[in-house]
């Protein structure tokens, strides 16, 4: 079925299951997804449809916004063209564009920065906590719902590596917030009165984070 709002058209589709309840999102092809209950009628979907449609412009534009940075190169928060030259030997970066000798050579590049960038910024936060007197081990993985976890037993923060798309402000926080959690691990007032202390800002970051 099809569903208009504000002018423009979205495909919708309805998977029916044994489900009590209703649950609506949005897939990364702007497609409404409706997982219901068999007995759910078609009347009934475009009723929950036109009672959400706030809660659906919200969705529908943070797909918007991350299926475009998709598309897009972000490094330390710009944006960048990507520009192979072949007659090049390494990858150099000015204002607007990357240039590359070929993708191999910019993956080489891309790994390091990660671990370049990651080290520095977290050398440079735990000497700002005066609550921890060990530096945790740096792990780098490519996570699909976490920005960072910190695993308590082997005392290591692991970063996203998208976290690299961003800013400086936005890789601090999440730094921040995993070294919060070896004092406090849970997300209670004290832990988020520490996380306070050190990134001010952290309730505008985090609603970056989540756009």
């Amino acid at each position: 079925m099809k569903y208009e709002l504000d002018g423009k058209e979205y495909n919708v589709k309805v998977v029916k299951k044994n489900n009590k309840n209703t649950y609506l999102r949005v897939l990364d092809d702007m497609t409404i997804y409706i997982t219901t209950n068999y007995l759910t009628t078609k009347r009934s979907i475009i009723k929950l449809l036109d009672d959400n449609k706030d809660h659906l412009r919200v969705m529908l534009t943070r797909q918007s916004n991350q299926n475009k940075k998709k598309k897009a190169f972000f490094y330390l928060g710009r944006e960048y063209d990507i520009i192979e030259v072949s007659i090049m030997d390494k990858v150099e970066v000015n204002d607007k564009y990357i240039y590359i000798p070929n993708k191999k050579k910019f993956d080489l590049w891309y790994k390091k920065e990660l671990r370049r960038v990651f080290e520095e910024r977290l050398k440079y936060n735990y000497e700002r906590f005066k609550e921890i007197k060990k530096c945790p081990e740096l792990k780098i993985r490519t996570m699909k719902t976490r920005w960072g976890v910190y695993n308590r037993v082997k005392h290591t923060i692991t970063l996203n590596s998208h976290l690299l798309e961003y800013d400086y402000d936005v890789i601090d926080y999440v730094i921040i917030h995993e070294l919060s959690h070896i004092i406090h691990f849970d997300h209670s007032k004290n832990f988020w009165a520490l996380v306070s202390v050190y990134c001010p800002d952290y309730k505008k970051i985090r609603k970056k984070l989540k756009e």
